[in-house]
């Protein structure tokens, strides 16, 4: 690569950084994944979480009263983390649905919980009431389903007559069909809550801004670690575990899926961290996917270079390719850009290297991926939407370049809040480490 298109490279992006108050000045090597940073912890336990909750109703609030609906029932835990800013039982509640939340447009917040984990989610003053959950899942009322879905229902029905003010348009995010049946043989209307949700997700508020930077210093913390501990003989389970251990010793929760592959696994992409033991030389790639303190997602994907052997000219190439793309795709991101606009303008992939480009280009990001994805123009007309970036989204941009039957490929990701005066990078790692072309 010519010292030009070095330059080029490292001014566009360095266009991207601004100095953030969670940096990873002073990490030492002597550090365990294990090891607190307090100054994070600090400034976690500092955020204005009343604030926050109150935007985050509101937002809600915003979108019931667009569609004239008398509130929105949610059962999908993270909306129900978003309404409430509670988390009970966690991952469990994903594949076993029995907590749920009744937001009213004019009236109160109602969390039904279970009697014994209520204390969780007690002293919270966004949440109105807290009532018995009745649930109706398999697992929990076993052949007493049909039974417990109709009481469930007539428990919902009276709700939304009590607090609908004579409406009875209800926005749901998560129902099984019998639900639904019942719930309509009440006299409900039902409506999909999650374009709404997704809606008042999209614009961060302070304070959850406040928190993506909090979650992504645990997150470069973690990214640094995993460099440090990436020699020849380690395992690629053995080094994702040191992204987890570092986010759950901060408060973390867990990352959205295992992604961590080395030398040959890592064209084409996708693949969960296994046993393979990394050697020198081997490009190591992860996708961090990480919900840290406070439920925000930390999104950034590196790859690096196990120590041992110098890159190859390939490898080399790959990289300079990945970095280009991000770096491209970063600096279009202005509010007001459509996300057609985007796929015109987005950097042009190399031929050989389309197939096993990435899904999209650019997803949003706030409790998990959201809203909105972004097609590359090739793929617009088979599922491509339009909408506009707007100021204070959080949105990460994705690049994968490995060719076609390739023996590796290089996976960068980079997260960035966009703002009125243009993109501004969440994470503090550099995009390459040290790897120099």
């Amino acid at each position: 690569m010519d010292s030009r298109h070095h330059h080029d490279i490292n001014a566009s992006e360095a266009t991207l950084a601004e100095s953030r108050s969670y940096r990873l000045d002073g990490l030492v090597k002597e550090h365990r994944a294990s090891e607190i940073d307090k100054s994070l912890i600090e400034a976690f336990e500092a955020v204005d979480r009343p604030a926050l909750r109150a935007y985050r109703l509101e937002r809600l609030r915003m979108q019931l009263r667009m569609h004239d609906y008398a509130g929105m029932l949610l059962a999908d835990p993270i909306n129900i983390r978003y309404a409430t800013d509670t988390n009970s039982l966690g991952i469990w509640v994903m594949h076993a649905p029995s907590r749920y939340v009744f937001v009213a447009t004019d009236g109160p917040t109602i969390l039904f919980d279970f009697a014994t984990s209520r204390h969780n989610s007690e002293g919270i003053e966004s949440i109105n009431e807290i009532r018995p959950t009745i649930p109706w899942n398999y697992f929990l009322a076993g052949p007493r389903v049909h039974e417990k879905a109709a009481e469930w229902a007539r428990c919902i029905a009276d709700v939304v007559r009590q607090h609908g003010g004579g409406n009875n348009r209800l926005a749901v995010d998560k129902c099984d069909p019998w639900g639904a049946e019942l719930l309509r043989a009440e006299g409900i209307s039902l409506h999909d809550a999650q374009p709404l949700t997704e809606m008042a997700r999209l614009i961060k508020g302070p304070q959850e801004i406040e928190q993506h930077r909090i979650s992504m210093g645990v997150c470069d913390l973690g990214v640094a670690r995993m460099r440090e501990a990436l020699q020849p003989g380690i395992t690629e389970n053995q080094l994702w575990s040191v992204l987890q251990d570092t986010n759950t010793a901060h408060g973390g929760e867990w990352s959205e899926a295992r992604l961590l592959s080395s030398g040959p696994r890592t064209n084409p992409w996708f693949r969960d961290a296994s046993n393979r033991v990394i050697n020198a030389g081997d490009i190591v790639g992860f996708d961090t996917d990480m919900v840290g303190p406070g439920g925000y997602l930390s999104d950034i994907s590196r790859s690096f270079i196990c120590p041992g052997e110098n890159p190859s000219s390939e490898q080399r190439t790959l990289f300079g390719h990945a970095r280009d793309q991000i770096s491209h795709n970063c600096s279009l991101l202005q509010p007001g850009v459509t996300f057609r606009e985007f796929a015109d303008k987005c950097w042009a992939v190399p031929e050989k290297y389309v197939h096993n480009r990435y899904m999209m280009m650019v997803h949003g990001c706030g409790l998990v991926d959201e809203y909105p994805s972004v097609a590359y123009a090739v793929d617009f007309d088979e599922w491509g939407y339009d909408g506009t970036f707007e100021e204070n989204m959080v949105v990460s941009v994705e690049s994968f370049i490995g060719e076609k039957g390739g023996s590796e490929g290089v996976k960068l990701e980079e997260q960035v809040l966009v703002t009125a005066g243009g993109p501004v990078r969440l994470s503090s790692c550099p995009l390459l480490g040290d790897l120099l072309i």
